[in-house]
């Protein structure tokens, strides 16, 4: 234990070196952070804005858990004939479900009446998107689950491997342009659909139970898509975030509605001391030090570089230019506290509303239930 504190400690001093040096460099006094050594935060500061977001990602993850084993149970008991446990089917399930979400917002915006069938897929994804819309892709960092294994995964490879590996300028930008097709591929099938035909699908026996299909797509995992799976697992120990920066058109959809964010990672080069701590924190490659304020649709509003960085009031995550600047009106931004509450307004207030107006279970009469799920491997889509 006390080898331990003192290697910590050393690590500590260590940075304060190299802070020290690089402040010398750039010819600038250095205020530190309060609270801060070796220019970060104790992690059980409540100013930690990482520890905040590992809270938030780990409560996400185990309700999810509890989402899908209950959903498991509920579908057994159906497919047991009623032979098994039976709980209530968990409405939380169609957060798993994007593109029915995505069909239900299409059936809203042109009728303004909220489907029946599976509406509160259409109501998380409203959630989700309005969290992009205010706090960049947050929901990418402090929520979603696939990204925080994502992350887990990454951190992992760097503990084995000592470091991270990225493709070339030349490669990972036509590699960030994937998701984006994925998504154009997704709103091209959507966006066309006349009303009827998305209350034909979603009325159709495979509509009705899509969530259970997508329980038995996993269940029943072809040779292609376990193969892609584990190739996508393993390229995540080298490559930070290979699904979420490459590949996830869900994040592609919440990055083009960041792009209207009021808040944004602010930098005040009055007071930077060029140390170059937050592009190297950022797990985006984004060249923060660089930057005044960070605009691109690959932040997810982490605040990995605002945890690292060691001066005052130097990088903030605010809708304000940071103190100091010229016709700067506030000091402080967005503490990890803040985003957390922030967010759990959102989807509380999201998932409440839902509930209150009747719109966040799907209620369909048992015996559809207990004619559809045993003979849903039979089901093809519509």
């Amino acid at each position: 234990m006390n080898s331990h504190l003192k290697q910590i400690n050393a690590q500590n001093n260590d940075a304060d070196d190299d802070i020290d040096k690089a402040a010398t460099r750039s010819r600038k006094k250095l205020i530190r952070r309060p609270g801060t050594k070796g220019g970060k935060l104790p992690w059980n500061s409540l100013q930690n804005a990482k520890t905040w977001r590992h809270v938030a990602q780990s409560v996400f993850v185990v309700i999810n858990i509890y989402i899908c084993v209950t959903f498991y149970i509920w579908v057994r008991f159906y497919e047991t004939g009623g032979n098994s446990l039976y709980l209530e089917r968990p409405a939380g399930i169609e957060g798993w479900l994007p593109i029915a979400g995505l069909m239900n917002l299409k059936y809203f915006l042109e009728t303004w009446n909220i489907p029946p069938i599976h509406a509160a897929s259409m109501l998380l994804l409203v959630a989700f998107l309005a969290m992009g819309l205010l706090l960049k892709k947050a929901f990418c960092s402090w929520l979603c689950p696939v990204g925080t294994l994502s992350e887990a995964l990454g951190a992992l490879g760097k503990k084995l491997f000592g470091r991270h590996f990225s493709p070339p300028r030349w490669l990972d930008i036509p590699l960030r342009s994937l998701k984006y097709l994925l998504l154009a591929f997704f709103l091209y099938l959507v966006v066309p659909m006349p009303v009827q035909a998305i209350q034909g699908f979603l009325m159709s026996p495979y509509g009705l139970i899509a969530d259970v299909k997508m329980l038995n797509f996993f269940r029943n995992i072809g040779q292609v898509t376990l193969i892609s799976v584990i190739v996508l697992t393993i390229g995540s120990l080298f490559v930070q975030n290979l699904w979420c920066r490459y590949l996830c058109p869900y994040g592609a959809l919440i990055g083009l509605f960041s792009l209207f964010s009021p808040f944004k990672v602010r930098r005040n080069p009055d007071s930077c001391i060029d140390c170059g701590k937050c592009a190297k924190a950022c797990p985006s490659r984004i060249p923060v030090d660089r930057l005044i304020q960070v605009r691109t649709v690959e932040c997810t509003a982490c605040m990995s570089c605002v945890e690292s960085c060691p001066a005052k009031d130097t990088l903030v995550f605010s809708a304000f230019r940071p103190k100091g600047q010229p016709g700067a009106t506030r000091s402080a931004g967005l503490s990890g506290m803040a985003i957390a509450l922030i967010l759990t307004l959102i989807l509380g207030g999201t998932i409440g509303y839902a509930k209150l107006a009747g719109h966040w279970d799907t209620k369909l009469p048992e015996q559809f239930y207990q004619r559809l799920i045993p003979q849903s491997q039979m089901l093809g889509h519509p």
